[in-house]
């Protein structure tokens, strides 16, 4: 049976989800409490996913079921008829970046034809290098930090001291940022949160050039399908924790050494992505709020077409809760 392709930008619905995750996630901005900021993110976005007219599978969400009380791998998302998809959520990409008041937390959503996201299976981290469409070519996850800082210079025609470098501020990296520098690179520390980061850098004026490093191999798939849509790319290679699960992973048949580009990651030409700013940050406008409301700004991206939105939305929370009957 022929699987129906989307024939609408899903994106435009989708950004409602991701709207309602970081208005239930903002009022949690500063206070201290991951968990409670998840849980509420997590909760605004499932209520909300019942009304986009598809039927999805969580690929990339929570983990198995029996571990997560969230959206977990497998879960079936959506109103049902339109297309089969793929989806991969983080309701709040930043966690630990909301409960401290900290930039670049975001919600975010994508979803692909059906089959066409890659699974980790028992890869938690990745590493990657993410990079905009002027300098995607240039990139090679196997070269160095340095022939790369080099590499993304020549093809900007700018000085390796003008490249601008995101890393997640982490002991595993002492010895990349040490060379990052050395290079030249100039080299932004963030605590959380590198979807924002890899969007953005492939977004023109945001300070961004490269993203770099091991992080979540879930966050991995996300920003390979917001870059699909955004004209930029990636590069990645699974990064096991353990001996025991890196035989977990060989076992599986997964090849450690492969490269994983961006279309390895998603495979579909049909890409739609949403994210909302829950604080701000290099790509986005966290929630702000007004006495009538909040205000949330969003991307919102389809690989078919390369149209890339921006939505500044003003929300009458009063009517909202009517509307849905959940407080925000």
């Amino acid at each position: 049976m022929a699987t129906a392709l989307p024939d609408r930008n899903l994106a435009l619905e989708l950004v409602r989800v991701t709207e309602a995750a970081a208005m239930g996630a903002g009022r949690w901005i500063g206070r201290g409490d991951k968990i409670a900021a998840d849980q509420a993110a997590v909760d605004a976005m499932r209520s909300m996913l019942d009304t986009v007219v598809m039927d999805g599978v969580v690929v990339i969400g929570e983990g198995e079921k029996d571990e997560a009380p969230m959206l977990f791998n497998g879960e079936e998302v959506g109103g049902g008829g339109g297309s089969r998809v793929d989806v991969a959520v983080d309701p709040l990409e930043g966690t630990r970046l909301t409960a401290l008041g900290q930039p670049n937390a975001i919600a975010v959503i994508a979803v692909a034809e059906r089959g066409a996201m890659f699974f980790p299976g028992a890869a938690v981290y990745m590493e990657k290098i993410a990079a905009g469409a002027d300098t995607v070519h240039a990139i090679d996850i196997n070269a160095t930090p340095t022939e790369n800082v080099k590499a993304v210079a020549k093809a900007k025609g700018r000085r390796a001291t003008d490249v601008r470098v995101v890393v997640l501020e982490r002991d595993r990296h002492d010895e990349l940022i040490g060379e990052l520098r050395q290079a030249g690179a100039r080299v932004n520390l963030i605590r959380d949160g590198d979807v924002a980061p890899a969007i953005a850098a492939a977004r023109p004026g945001t300070g961004v050039d490269l993203l770099y490093g091991v992080g979540g191999t879930p966050e991995g798939v996300i920003s390979a399908a917001a870059l699909k849509c955004v004209g930029g790319g990636m590069q990645g290679k699974l990064w096991p924790r353990s001996d025991e699960e890196r035989r977990a992973l060989v076992e599986a048949g997964y090849d450690l050494d492969r490269v994983l580009t961006t279309d390895d990651l998603v495979a579909g030409d049909d890409v739609f992505v949403a994210a909302t700013g829950v604080t701000t940050g290099a790509l986005l406008r966290g929630v702000r709020y007004v006495n009538d409301g909040a205000i949330t700004d969003s991307i919102v991206m389809r690989s078919r077409s390369g149209t890339v939105r921006r939505i500044e939305a003003r929300h009458n929370l009063s009517k909202l809760t009517q509307f849905t009957g959940r407080e925000y």
